[in-house]
C-alpha cells in the first residue's frame, strides 16, 4: 500500500515536470511547422561580414585613428579572458553550454517569477536568441516575433558549435558611444585590449551590454557601478566568484569619461587621409570593410613636431595678448560662449602649419594643420593659400644658376623704383639698408630683395615660373617683379615639395601619405612607391643647396646654428609685408621640413616677428629632436661641379695679390680659367659681366610727377 503511494506521488510529479516540457516541444513544433517559410536562412553566416572600423597606421606600426561608422574590431574567442566569459554566462545564460537554443526550463522560471511578481522582472532569452534578434530579427514586441526568434536560435544552434556562436555575439552587439563588440568596447572604456582586462571591468562591460545607452558609465557612473555590482552578485551565485572578492571589486570606484581610446593621433594627417579615402572609396567602404591603411606619417616624429609647434604658437600668442588690449578691434574678435550663453571678446588666436617630408621619397612624416583640430578642422598645410614672402626666392635664384649665372656673380643692391600697373612700386629691402654691388650667395644669404628684383627681370617672371611649376609650386602665379619677393600665394604642401628638389639633387618627389591599404582578409588593394621626376640638372640643384647652406651657417637662418645643430642644412626665411606671414623652410638630406606662423585673417602677428623669429626656431628645436639617433649624412656633390678660389673683385682665379678672396663652386664650363690681373688699386677695379649688363640696361628713372600719391607698398 506504501508503495503505491509513492509510485502514485512519482507518477504525479513526473506528469506535472514533463507536462510543461512535452507541450512546450509540442508547442515550438507546431510554431516550427507555422513559421518554417518565414524563418531566415541561418546559413546567411557563413557570409557573415560585420561593418568593421578602418584602422590607420603610422610606418612603425602604432595605430592612429579608427574610422568606422561602427567602431569594431574582430578578436576571436581565444583573445577573451575566461573572467569575461564567466560573467557573460552568470548574467546572460547560465546554461549556454548545456541548452539547444531556447532554455525550457528558464522560460518557465520567468514566467512564473513575472506571474507572482504582477511585472515583468525576468527575461529567458538565451545568448543564441539574442543574437538570432540582432542579427535576423526587428525589435518588435510581439508573441509571432519571440517564436521566430526561438526558432531561429534552434536553427542557429543546429548549424553552428557553442564557441562560434559565442565569438559573433561578443563581436556584434552594440556597447555604447558607436562601439560594436567587446574589443572596442574595452578601447573605449579602458583603454586597454580586452585580453588585458580585469575582473572588476569584465564585470562592467557585460553589465553595460544588458542596456548600453542606459548603463554607460560615461553619462550614467552610478547606474554603471549598480548593474556591475549586480553581476558580481551573479558570478557569486553562479560559483565564478567568491563573496569576499565581490565585495572588494563593488568598491572600485567608476570612470567617469570615456578613455580617449578613439581619439585620433595627428588629427590634420588623419583626416587628410580619410578624405582621401573617401573620395577614392566612398564613404561606406572605408566605414564598413575593416580597411588597414598604413600611413608615411611617423607619430615619433609627430609628437616632437606638436611639442615644439605648440609652444611657439603660445608663447608668441602670450606676446600678442600682452602688448594688446582685450578691446583692441585688430587683436580681438566677438564670440559665442556656450557656458555664459552669450557673445563675449576673446584674442583671435594665432594660428599655423608644419610639414614635413623625406625629400628621397616625398613620404610625408609629420604634418600639422592648425594649433586646435577640434576648434579648426581647416588644414592649413595643404589647404591655407599664404604668401611665402622671401621663402619663394630661392626660386628665382634656381633660374639665373640654371641659365648661366653664378653664385659669385653681383647685382646692384640698390633702391629701384618701377612702374607696375599703373602705379609707382617703391620696393625696400627688409633693413632698409642697401649693399650695391653684391655676389647672388650674399644676397641670398641677406635676402635682399633689391637683387631679388633686378635678378628675375633679367630672367623674366614667366621663366621663374617655369621653374617654379617644374619644382612642384601647383597654384596660380602672376608674371610680375614682385613674384621674386613672393607676392604670390602658395601651399604649405606645395613648398616643401619644391624644396625637395635641392637635397635630392634635382628630383622632385610626389608627396605621398598612404604607403599600403590591405582588406579585412589582407590582401592589398593599394600599395604607393616613390614617383620620382628630374625637374632640375643636379648641378643647379646642388649649387643651390650649397647656397641655402649659406643662408643656415651665415644669414638670416643662422638661428639653427644658434641652437646647436651643427648638421649639415639648408633653408630659407620668409617674411610678407607688415609681418602678416612668417616662414622657414630647412632641409637635411632626409627631411625637409616647412614651419608657417600667421593669423587667417591677415592680421599682422606683430613688429619683426620675421620668419627667423616667429618660425625658425620651431624648426631648430624639432630638427635636433628628430634627428637623434638618425645618421648623419652631408649632401652628395654630384659630378660636374668645380671648386675654385676666386678674387671677390675681379671674380676670376685669385693670386697672391687679391686682399678679399673666398672658395666658391661652380657648374662645370662657367668657372673663371684666368687668373686676376689686377694689382687691386681703385683705378684697376673691373666691373663684372653681370654689372656691365646691368649698367646698359638700367637707366635712372626719375620720379614721375603726381604719381607718388599712387605708390604702393608691395610683399617682402
Amino acid at each position: 500500500m506504501r508503495q503505491l503511494r509513492v509510485s502514485t506521488l512519482f507518477l504525479i510529479f513526473a506528469i506535472a515536470f514533463l507536462t510543461p516540457i512535452v507541450g512546450g516541444l509540442f508547442v515550438m513544433f507546431s510554431a516550427y511547422e507555422l513559421y518554417r517559410d518565414a524563418l531566415p536562412d541561418t546559413q546567411t553566416l557563413e557570409e557573415y561580414e560585420p561593418t568593421l572600423s578602418t584602422i590607420v597606421y603610422d610606418i612603425h606600426g602604432e595605430v592612429l585613428a579608427e574610422l568606422a561608422g561602427e567602431k569594431r574590431t574582430w578578436v576571436t574567442l581565444d583573445s577573451i579572458p575566461p573572467v569575461l566569459i564567466d560573467a557573460l554566462l552568470s548574467a546572460e545564460d547560465k546554461h549556454f553550454y548545456s541548452h539547444w537554443g531556447v532554455d525550457l526550463p528558464a522560460i518557465f522560471q520567468a514566467i512564473l517569477q513575472n506571474i507572482t511578481s504582477g511585472r515583468i522582472v525576468r527575461g529567458a532569452s538565451t545568448i543564441t536568441q539574442q543574437l538570432a534578434r540582432t542579427l535576423f530579427l526587428t525589435r518588435e514586441r510581439t508573441i509571432a516575433r519571440k517564436v521566430k526568434e526561438m526558432l531561429t536560435a534552434v536553427k542557429l544552434e543546429r548549424a553552428y558549435s557553442k564557441d562560434e556562436i559565442l565569438e559573433i555575439f561578443l563581436n556584434q552587439n552594440y556597447m555604447g558611444r558607436g562601439a560594436y563588440g567587446i574589443q572596442a568596447a574595452s578601447r573605449l572604456y579602458f583603454g586597454k585590449n580586452v585580453w588585458e582586462i580585469n575582473t572588476e571591468e569584465a564585470a562592467l562591460l557585460v553589465g553595460v551590454l544588458k542596456a548600453p545607452e542606459y548603463y554607460t558609465p560615461v553619462k550614467y557612473p552610478e547606474r554603471a557601478q549598480r548593474r556591475r555590482n549586480t553581476v558580481l552578485d551573479m558570478m557569486v551565485d553562479n560559483h565564478k566568484l567568491n563573496q569576499e572578492t565581490a565585495d572588494s571589486l563593488k568598491l572600485v570606484p567608476i570612470r567617469s569619461e570615456s578613455f580617449e581610446g578613439y581619439s585620433w593621433k595627428a588629427p590634420y594627417f588623419v583626416e587628410f587621409v580619410r578624405q582621401y579615402l573617401e573620395k577614392k572609396y566612398g564613404e561606406k567602404f572605408i566605414y564598413e570593410q575593416g580597411l588597414k591603411v598604413y600611413t608615411t606619417l611617423d607619430y615619433n616624429m609627430q609628437k616632437i613636431a606638436e611639442k615644439y609647434f605648440n609652444e611657439n604658437i603660445d608663447k608668441l600668442q602670450h606676446w600678442i595678448e600682452k602688448i594688446h588690449h582685450p578691446d583692441d578691434p585688430d587683436y580681438t574678435e566677438v564670440v559665442f560662449d556656450s557656458t555664459v550663453a552669450d557673445t563675449v571678446r576673446r584674442y583671435k588666436q594665432l594660428q599655423g602649419a608644419m610639414l614635413a617630408m623625406d625629400p628621397r621619397t616625398g613620404e610625408i612624416r609629420v604634418m600639422i594643420g592648425g594649433r586646435d583640430f577640434v576648434k579648426s578642422k581647416f588644414n592649413r598645410a595643404v589647404q591655407a593659400l599664404r604668401q611665402p614672402g622671401s621663402a619663394f626666392k630661392p626660386f628665382t635664384f634656381t633660374t639665373a644658376i640654371d641659365n648661366g649665372y653664378r653664385p659669385c656673380d653681383k647685382i646692384d643692391d640698390s633702391p629701384i623704383v618701377l612702374k607696375v600697373g599703373g602705379k609707382v612700386w617703391r620696393p625696400e629691402n627688409y633693413d632698409k639698408k642697401y649693399l650695391g654691388p653684391i655676389s647672388l650667395r650674399t644676397a641670398l644669404k641677406k635676402s635682399k630683395n633689391m637683387v631679388a628684383i633686378r635678378l628675375i627681370q633679367r630672367v623674366t617672371p614667366k621663366q621663374v615660373i617655369r621653374y617654379a611649376r617644374r619644382m612642384g609650386i601647383s597654384t596660380p602665379l602672376k608674371p610680375v617683379p614682385s613674384l621674386a619677393i613672393g607676392s604670390c600665394e602658395v601651399t604649405m604642401l606645395d613648398m616643401v615639395t619644391a624644396f625637395c628638389v635641392f637635397p635630392n639633387n634635382g628630383i622632385k618627389p610626389t608627396p605621398i601619405w598612404v604607403r599600403q591599404i590591405e582588406d579585412r582578409e589582407g590582401n592589398i588593394i593599394e600599395e604607393n612607391r616613390p614617383r620620382m621626376d628630374e625637374v632640375l640638372p643636379a648641378q643647379t640643384a646642388y649649387v643651390m643647396t650649397n647656397m641655402l647652406q649659406t643662408v643656415v651657417d651665415h644669414g638670416t637662418g643662422w638661428g639653427v646654428r644658434a641652437y646647436g645643430f651643427d648638421r649639415p642644412c639648408g633653408g630659407k626665411t620668409g617674411t610678407t609685408n607688415d609681418y602678416t606671414d612668417a616662414w622657414f623652410i630647412g632641409f637635411i638630406p632626409q627631411l625637409v621640413v616647412g614651419v608657417h606662423t600667421h593669423f587667417d585673417d591677415m592680421t599682422p602677428i606683430g613688429e619683426n616677428q620675421t620668419g627667423s623669429r616667429a618660425a625658425l626656431p620651431v624648426f631648430a628645436k624639432f630638427i635636433i629632436d628628430a634627428t637623434k639617433g638618425m645618421k648623419k649624412l652631408d649632401f652628395t656633390e654630384p659630378p660636374g661641379i668645380v671648386h675654385a678660389r676666386i678674387c671677390n673683385e675681379s671674380l676670376l682665379l685669385a693670386t697672391r695679390r687679391c686682399p678679399d678672396v673666398s672658395e666658391e663652386i661652380f657648374i662645370k664650363g662657367t668657372e673663371p680659367t684666368s687668373y686676376c690681373p689686377l694689382s687691386h688699386r681703385k683705378e684697376d677695379y673691373v666691373p663684372s659681366r653681370f654689372e656691365e649688363i646691368e649698367k646698359q640696361e638700367e637707366k635712372p628713372k626719375p620720379t614721375i610727377p603726381g604719381e607718388e600719391k599712387k605708390e604702393e607698398r608691395m610683399r617682402f
